[in-house]
């Protein structure tokens, strides 16, 4: 190796001492710096000394940089242009080229116009008038130049704001053939909105049709998915939906389509047709779900309810099945299962997700949902998914740390507990499994809920061990303290209105623990003189709330209270809770003082059931009283029930209608003469 370098090295000195020019270039190289760095540490120094280096390096001093810098300024303004001309000429080109191009002046018009047109509460209505019609007449006939540009669609937006029906037909009409091209537009997508938002149906009919055949390509497109997904949620009509989600099963139901198909996007009944379509259309069906998936685009209604008509057509227990409950279990985010609670589909989806799944899959979900349970109980879909969790999870101990404490309000933060208890979907989140499905819980308006829970009672035979009722018994128990607190805290919130009354009645009667406090409360709830009440209610409770014994609301709630149970259909009879409630001896001290006022008022009842009770030991001092002012018992009876204001303004309103119902009398005719309560009394009297 010593010996190689050697003559290595050899060869290097040969080449360097028999070539003459390359041995001048190198010493050239190696002086060059040192002169122009001594030269150019001069510039700092003295007159003196600089000019003497002038003097010994006159040749090294012409060759150097920095006189050729003082130069470069020279050279720059050459023409006799300053920094500031040179910056206005190319000011001056750019317009130039702008003016140059197609439509330029137009432009700039319809910029000018919607700068005016934009600030609404500064253009009088006739000037705004006369800016609409003049923008109308620059863009008709060359709307398809304007709606591509960044800029000038803008202006065709507030064209279509300020449009009559007609001029927003004829722009309509203009753009047709462009619509999927507009939709995968940044900014002309947006237009496509404007002219959909005023619901016109010759408008949809004439874009919505465009989209057909295209929806593989403009779902996985990252603009004009938005805008396809929203026309199909809230826009489409039934049939339209159906065509488009049809092309979610292949290729041929958007290639062979035919005009005035009756066709349905119901997946069962298509392979009850063509049962040998199955496995080509699972497939299909499969690869566009994993396609949004993987992409994150989770929130689409049109995903959904292509994944919903995947799942029911699933067989349990099979190889399809079971990779789709992966594919929701891989999403370790959980974006997609949030995002399914909050639609129609989606959160029926995710009720027969949870009721399929095992222990393991169910724990995962409640995890994922843990921080959206608020948001779910009061959503229109979302609080089912929490119903659901309610009735397949075996581990209630569990359901209670991850559901509880987000929809009950954490350290001791109760507000969540009033806006529960008084809305109509969160209700059903904590009076479920005191209720169960009951009419009173579930009105006809969500009849819809009590078919997927009577679906997810069907699954859950076969996946969930422990009995139904000891579940419930075990969410009741771990329920109980938080909503008794809250009672205790605001019963005067909860006594004020109709959903907080039927809150307050389901809890005492069946909650488990020390109910006293709250009882005291709701009893302390009924102070004061329901006659001064009515008569002005800021006298006790400020305006804000009317007394309990002017609502029927409440009134029923004390009733039931008093009685100590349930009305049972079966036995006819009062079905009294263990232990009993006690309840007529704690209300009596409290109304006690104006007993008469409330045997003569709408709450009269209350009085009866006071007199009815077994447990109450005050019944002869009652009637003592009530004895006392038989003549104000007399009066109520037989006059006339005055109705509230609410109710007599809307009477007079039907009666200027002139509504009534076939065959019956009028309502003036129908008004009940005399307080029933207090013909009970007399009677009992």
């Amino acid at each position: 190796m010593a010996t190689k370098s050697a003559k290595i090295g050899e060869k290097r000195k040969a080449s360097a001492t028999t070539e003459g020019k390359p041995a001048k270039k190198f010493s050239g190289k190696k002086e060059g710096p040192e002169s122009t760095r001594k030269l150019w540490r001069n510039e700092d120094a003295s007159d003196d000394s600089s000019d003497d280096i002038s003097v010994d390096g006159e040749e090294d001093v012409e060759d150097v940089s920095p006189p050729a810098k003082k130069s470069k300024p020279a050279k720059k303004f050459e023409k006799g242009e300053t920094s500031r001309e040179s910056h206005i000429k190319q000011k001056q080109l750019a317009k130039d080229r702008k003016a140059a191009r197609p439509l330029a002046e137009e432009l700039q018009r319809t910029k000018k116009i919607w700068e005016r047109l934009r600030r609404k509460s500064h253009v009088p209505k006739e000037e705004r008038q006369k800016l609409v019609d003049e923008l109308f007449d620059i863009i008709t006939g060359r709307v398809k130049d304007f709606v591509l540009k960044h800029d000038a669609v803008r202006a065709v937006q507030t064209a279509l704001k300020y449009a009559k029906p007609e001029q927003r037909k004829t722009i309509t009409k203009e753009l047709r053939g462009t619509y999927a091209q507009l939709a995968e537009s940044k900014y002309a997508k947006f237009l496509i909105g404007k002219m959909l938002i005023q619901n016109d149906p010759e408008i949809r009919d004439m874009i919505i049709p465009e989209f057909y055949g295209k929806v593989r390509k403009l779902i996985n497109h990252p603009e004009a998915s938005w805008i396809l997904d929203d026309i199909y949620r809230g826009v489409a009509t039934k049939e339209q939906k159906a065509v488009i989600l049809r092309e979610w099963y292949g290729p041929e139901f958007s290639l062979f389509r035919s005009e005035g198909d009756d066709s349905t996007a119901e997946l069962s009944q298509i392979l009850e047709e063509h049962p040998e379509k199955r496995g080509p259309i699972i497939k299909y069906l499969m690869s566009m779900i994993d396609q949004l998936v993987q992409k994150k685009m989770n929130g689409f209604t049109m995903l959904h309810d292509a994944m919903l008509q995947c799942f029911l057509n699933l067989k349990a227990g099979t190889e399809e099945h079971t990779e789709f409950l992966q594919k929701v279990k891989d999403d370790e985010t959980g974006d997609l299962l949030k995002n399914l609670a909050f639609t129609k589909s989606g959160s029926r989806l995710a009720c027969l997700l949870l009721a399929h799944g095992g222990a393991k899959d169910r724990r995962q979900y409640l995890k994922l949902y843990k921080e959206t349970f608020e948001a779910m109980c009061g959503d229109q879909y979302g609080h089912l998914v929490i119903l659901t969790a309610y009735d397949v999870i075996d581990d209630t101990v569990m359901t209670a740390k991850a559901i509880f404490p987000e929809i009950l309000g954490k350290n001791e933060e109760k507000q969540n507990i009033i806006f529960c208890a008084n809305d109509i979907n969160a209700r059903t989140t904590i009076l479920y499994p005191f209720e169960g499905m009951s009419r009173a819980l579930f009105p006809l308006s969500q009849s819809a809920d009590l078919e997927i829970l009577k679906e997810v009672h069907e699954v859950r035979k076969t996946t969930s061990k422990k009995d139904p009722e000891i579940r419930r018994k075990e969410l009741v128990a771990a329920m109980s303290p938080a909503l008794l607190e809250a009672i205790a805290t605001s019963a005067r919130d909860l006594v004020s209105t109709s959903f907080g009354c039927q809150f307050v009645t389901d809890v005492l009667l069946d909650a488990d623990g020390d109910k006293s406090q709250a009882l005291q409360a709701v009893a302390e709830a009924a102070a004061g003189d329901p006659a001064a009440a009515s008569e002005n209610s800021e006298e006790l409770y400020t305006g804000e709330y009317p007394h309990p014994s002017q609502t029927a609301w409440a009134e029923r709630m004390f009733k039931t209270l008093i009685q100590g149970g349930r009305f049972d259909k079966a036995s006819k009879k009062i079905k009294v809770v263990e232990p009993p409630l006690d309840f007529a001896n704690i209300l009596y001290p409290i109304i006690k003082d104006h007993m008469t006022a409330w045997a003569t008022s709408r709450s009269s009842f209350v009085v009866v059931a006071l007199l009815e009770s077994d447990s109450f030991s005050q019944k002869e001092k009652i009637k003592k009283v009530l004895k006392k002012h038989k003549a104000e018992l007399q009066k109520a009876a037989t006059e006339p029930v005055k109705k509230p204001e609410a109710e007599q303004e809307g009477g007079e309103k039907g009666g200027a209608n002139g509504k009534q119902k076939k065959g019956g009398a009028s309502k003036k005719d129908r008004r009940p003469v005399g307080n029933a309560g207090a013909k009970l009394l007399l009677e009992k009297l």
